[in-house]
């Protein structure tokens, strides 16, 4: 997402590390491929999603692949662009995104492999450096004063332009393995799941449980849409996608004194007593009242998206999520982190999976509102 990323990097950057005190045992670990970095890019929905669709390949059988995420989001700035100008310029023109935008951008305009296209303009997304975005926007606005009326017909060439010399421009078309594609058609060869083939599932009360809404948070630029389930469902269908050998999208709040990248840990923090004994004290208990007033008073806000690849347990039997971030090799698990149930339960925004994770009770209920 594209809110607060620098204070989310300086979180976890600044976050004291301490003695790991927790020992973990593995209940379920499933097929991941490794760490990925976005810098300081405002990308990680793409990383998120990206690694999910890695890890669906992997599931198949098929060989370990590494996807560019700067195809996926090179395409998606003109989408964005488009709807930008299409809208005069009142919808928000930013980095940020859903996991469902990366699903989009595969089907509707293809993906390549990093080796081919791995971003390699004044500004790849590794190497960050905030002038695109505002030179973009900048551009954009333009086109739409230079005439209240009329909109050119070939504005998208300078802005093209501008992010070819940023991001690089990509191939219209490469060999692979020995084959020559296009993206789509790498796309339709590899990545043979449809957006359609995925579910958002989320758990909030000023929607109808079980009826679908569009989630309200800044950075739905595609009004994507998730399904509503009771907490304790929600938390026991994702437990249940895991069992089966799927990993998830996971979106939520980690700018907070819980989430500690650089520990491996993140727990549910509910008082400054909380925050000075971690990780050593105990949760307090979570309730949808809760997760749903800290959503409603904007205090949970969906700043970042990572993977979910697995459950463990600690010395004391509770449950954590495993979780695979694009920090880089941050912290005693590279990379990883085991989110506790009741962080997640009052943090989480939302998750994707595929639909054949789902449990058909779950997917039963859905069907019938």
């Amino acid at each position: 997402m594209q809110k607060n990323v620098l204070l989310i990097v300086l979180m976890f950057i600044t976050s004291g590390i301490i003695a790991q005190t927790k020992t973990f045992t593995i209940i379920k670990d499933n097929a991941a491929t490794p760490v990925k970095n976005q810098g300081h890019s405002g990308t990680c929905w793409c990383y998120s999603s990206t690694a999910m669709t890695e890890s669906e390949l992997l599931k198949q059988g098929k060989p370990d692949m590494d996807i560019s995420e700067t195809f996926t989001v090179y395409n998606l700035y003109i989408d964005k662009a488009i709807k930008y100008i299409r809208r005069r310029g009142n919808t928000r023109f930013t980095e940020g995104g859903l996991g469902q935008d990366m699903l989009n951008a595969v089907a509707n305009f293809g993906a390549m492999p990093q080796e081919i296209y791995p971003g390699v303009g004044r500004d790849s997304i590794m190497n960050h450096n905030y002038k695109m975005m505002s030179i973009l926007k900048k551009y954009l606005d333009s086109v739409l004063t230079a005439d209240p009326d009329i909109v050119p017909t070939n504005w998208k060439d300078g802005y093209i332009k501008i992010l070819n010399s940023f991001l690089g421009t990509p191939p219209e078309s490469f060999d692979y393995m020995g084959k020559h594609y296009t993206p789509k058609s790498f796309a339709a060869a590899y990545i043979t799941e449809k957006p359609s083939d995925f579910i958002g599932l989320t758990s909030f009360t000023h929607h109808p449980f079980y009826s679908e809404f569009v989630m309200e948070v800044p950075d739905n630029y595609n009004s994507n849409a998730y399904y509503n389930l009771p907490l304790d469902e929600f938390i026991q269908t994702v437990k249940d996608c895991i069992e089966k050998g799927y990993t998830l999208t996971w979106d939520a709040d980690v700018s907070n004194k819980g989430f500690r990248q650089r520990t491996g840990v993140a727990l549910w923090v509910n008082s400054s007593s909380d925050s000075a004994n971690f990780p050593l004290f105990t949760e307090q208990p979570y309730t949808q009242t809760i997760r749903q007033n800290l959503f409603d008073i904007q205090e949970t806000q969906d700043d970042h998206l990572m993977q979910i690849t697995g459950l463990a347990k600690d010395e004391t039997g509770k449950e954590y999520f495993i979780v695979k971030n694009s920090w880089g090799l941050v912290g005693p698990y590279k990379g990883y982190i085991y989110v506790s149930i009741p962080y997640f339960a009052i943090n989480t925004i939302s998750v994707i999976v595929n639909k054949k994770a789902v449990p058909s009770i779950e997917l039963n209920k859905l069907a019938q509102n």
